[in-house]
């Protein structure tokens, strides 16, 4: 009897995230890929394996390496619990982005759903952010470089850029108080944050009736439990067994501990921040830390917001015009932003060439309107030789921001070698 209410209580909470009842094409793998759920499936794994790796670390300069290096050597499972830890880590910036972009690509937030695509973007943030504060905590090579090059980035940023760096580094430089202040954003105030944007992420989805869905006259209608809740059990025990199986054979990686006056070459960002560097490689740094980001992330806000003439909730890309051109532009700009990648580094060197401008001008101002007015054109043909509307040309400008942005990361990540230079062209 007991384990009869057990069962009953659980369902009763499982079901509170659905309706009883729910459209028969919401269980369809291939509407949300399940991309939701694996993020807060990956959410829960942190959390656990975060709080079994609290008793052994040290958040200390002197000892959280070594506490690290113990972790691994010394404590049974140990070194399995932290791969766990940073796999999953790793997986969750990838899922969330890609849950991010599954949502817009299939239209699913507009109306009643924009305030949970401005929750969307705040998770994205408080994602990378976590993962970022993580970055610094085993406090070798790897991490302290990447975290210093990051924080350098900041002062870039006009007027508050240096109070800022400094306030996040608490200091001019990375030492054991920004350890200290990573570790308490790492464990504390961050996940206390995701836990109430996720909270209000689920309601939100609920309150709009679950997933985004084309329309039709009698949707059929089927019991959550069993057709959605068992494929989200199949789902979330093959992310366990992948993550577990991956994390037995391939261990997190853990550099020499940190020299602060010893660089490595190259001196890289997080991968997730690769394409940050690689793209203020090419244009003035208040362009790169500042105004480029600024302009994507209000752009980023403002979509679900720009009034349009006609919209198709829960059609993915719009239509297959938007299909068409969504593909369209995903290649153009990955080509586009690769070739002015090269010409940069081989060809225009405007800093060089220029050098008796002002620096806002020649790699500020010059470069980004040499990007933008190519774009531009595309997005000009787009509207008169292919009768895109407004939906479909925001489509296509956040499918060039993205692919441009992969493009750069894989960029940093594969083809830059000692001093940052592209490794074809200086072998």
């Amino acid at each position: 009897m007991k384990n009869w209410s057990t069962h009953k209580a659980i369902k009763n909470f499982v079901l509170h995230l659905h309706p009883l009842k729910i459209d028969a094409r919401a269980t369809a793998y291939n509407r949300t890929f399940g991309l939701g759920g694996i993020a807060a499936l990956l959410t829960t794994i942190l959390f656990v394996t975060g709080l079994l790796l609290k008793f052994e670390y040290i958040p200390s300069a002197g000892k959280a390496y070594d506490s690290i290096l113990s972790l691994k050597n010394d404590i049974i499972f140990g070194s399995l619990l932290r791969n766990i830890h940073y796999w999953s880590a790793m997986l969750l910036v990838v899922v969330t982005f890609l849950h991010l972009i599954r949502v817009f690509y299939s239209q699913s937030i507009f109306y009643e759903r924009r305030k949970n695509w401005l929750y969307g973007l705040l998770l994205m943030f408080l994602v990378v952010s976590s993962n970022f504060t993580g970055y610094l905590l085993p406090w070798d090579q790897l991490s302290f470089w990447a975290v210093t090059i990051m924080t350098n980035l900041l002062e870039y940023i006009p007027f508050i850029g240096e109070t800022l760096a400094k306030l996040i580094r608490d200091g001019d430089s990375v030492g054991e108080p920004t350890l200290l202040r990573f570790y308490h954003f790492h464990t504390g105030l961050l996940p206390l944050l995701m836990v109430f944007a996720v909270t209000m992420h689920f309601w939100l989805v609920r309150k709009a009736g679950g997933i985004a869905l084309p329309k039709i006259e009698k949707p059929k209608k089927v019991n959550t439990h069993p057709h959605l809740t068992y494929r989200e059990a199949y789902i979330a025990l093959i992310v366990i067994a992948v993550i577990l199986l991956f994390s037995i054979f391939v261990d997190a990686p853990l550099l020499d501990k940190a020299k602060p006056t010893v660089s490595p070459n190259p001196s890289r960002a997080p991968w997730y921040f690769m394409g940050f560097q690689e793209l203020l490689m090419h244009v003035h740094p208040v362009f790169g830390s500042f105004v480029i980001p600024v302009a994507v992330t209000a752009f980023f806000i403002a979509i679900p917001f720009i009034k349009y003439p006609e919209l198709n909730t829960g059609v993915w890309f719009h239509s297959l015009k938007g299909k068409k051109i969504t593909i369209w532009s995903a290649l153009f700009s990955a080509l586009f932003t690769f070739a002015f990648i090269l010409s940069n580094d081989m060809i225009f060197k405007f800093g060089d060439r220029l050098a008796s401008w002002p620096k806002i001008i020649s790699t500020g101002c010059l470069p980004t309107l040499l990007y933008i007015i190519p774009v531009g054109a595309f997005l000009w043909y787009l509207k008169k030789k292919k009768t895109a509307n407004r939906i479909e040309l925001v489509i296509t400008i956040t499918t060039i921001i993205l692919s441009a942005y992969i493009t750069m990361m894989l960029t940093g990540i594969f083809l830059r070698g000692e001093g940052m230079q592209l490794i074809f062209l200086h072998a």
